[in-house]
């Protein structure tokens, strides 16, 4: 099948031509990632089908790190989702030489939905609390914005971006390697190991983010196919593969032993057995109370019956004496 994306598709957009941009083979490899991730993510919510609903939470989040990153590599690969930027430094190597560099925002947006949701499978893995959970997020947030601003910065300043980037990604990894793996190893020799071989699998990859945005974005170093190579591996072992060894490490995990504990009001038969067995009570209950009180009823009308019999008897009595 033949790729026409770069046809029609073409690299003018917003009043500038992007002479710095992929060829067909960057493409063929963006939608061949698109293809991984969609596979991904098809397959994490298949096994999401053996757990039970209140037991999936993992398996969506994971799968859903995959689906929208199969969106954004769709767009890549269809030459869509960028805007020409001026490069700072000019090149001699024909593979960048040109003025105006191919950047790639949907990537960024991409990054900004994923990897909180990357870090949340951590920490609700190390069991961290809420608050942390959510200042991270923010933290990694503040992480892609300063990426995505100094990727479309033409002028030096691109780099203070960068580095306020830099720091946020330190403290992400603080986290990780020192608060959230302590906290991992205190609930269980599963759940430390687990943490560890995924921690460490994104420690790792998310340092080399960095080192690839100085060589493409920041520096124009290396040519937008290489780029298409470079970020797409990494994008590829920190998702799919990062996925697949979270998901297989939770296999005999319980969630509830992570805090997890969540209520299906639909499917739980303890609770709907419950509400079983109150219904005869609560009818058992109103029909003996109902036929005390009309047993109660009864007896009164009876006395009173009586009652009135016995008044009538003294009336009649009565008269007749008088008679």
């Amino acid at each position: 099948m033949v790729n026409n994306a770069l046809n029609n598709n073409g690299n003018f957009v917003n009043g500038a031509l992007a002479d710095i941009a992929i060829t067909t083979h960057g493409s063929d490899f963006y939608f061949a990632i698109c293809a991984a991730m969609t596979v991904a993510a098809i397959t994490f919510i298949g096994l999401s089908f053996r757990k039970h609903r209140r037991d999936r939470v993992f398996h969506y989040i994971t799968a859903g790190v995959v689906f929208v990153a199969a969106i954004a590599y769709w767009s890549m690969g269809s030459n869509l989702g960028f805007t020409p930027i001026a490069v700072e430094f000019r090149r001699s190597d024909p593979k960048v030489s040109g003025v105006y560099r191919e950047i790639f925002w949907v990537r960024y947006v991409d990054w900004f939905i994923t990897t909180p949701l990357l870090l949340m499978d951590l920490l609700l893995t190390a069991g961290m609390p809420w608050p942390t959970i959510l200042w991270v997020i923010l933290v990694d947030e503040i992480m892609i914005i300063t990426g995505l601003v100094g990727a479309l910065v033409r002028s030096s300043y691109k780099w203070g971006y960068f580095a306020f980037g830099c720091a946020a990604l330190f403290y992400i990894l603080y986290q990780l390697v020192w608060s959230a793996r302590r906290h991992a190893a205190v609930l269980g020799s599963d759940v430390k190991q687990v943490f560890f071989m995924c921690g460490t699998l994104t420690a790792f990859l998310w340092t080399l983010y960095p080192v690839a945005w100085g060589l493409c974005e920041g520096g124009n170093v290396i040519a937008p196919d290489s780029e298409a190579v470079f970020y797409g591996v990494l994008d590829f072992c920190a998702k799919p593969v990062f996925g697949a060894l979270l998901l297989f490490g939770h296999r005999n995990i319980d969630p509830a032993r992570l805090g997890l504990k969540i209520a299906d009001y639909d499917d739980d038969p303890s609770v709907n057995g419950r509400h079983e067995k109150a219904a005869p009570s609560n009818g058992h209950s109103g029909g003996v109370l109902g036929g005390n009180t009309n047993t109660a009823t009864g007896t009164a009308a009876v006395s009173n019956g009586q009652h009135n019999g016995a008044t009538g008897a003294h009336t009649e009595t009565g008269t007749t004496t008088a008679v």
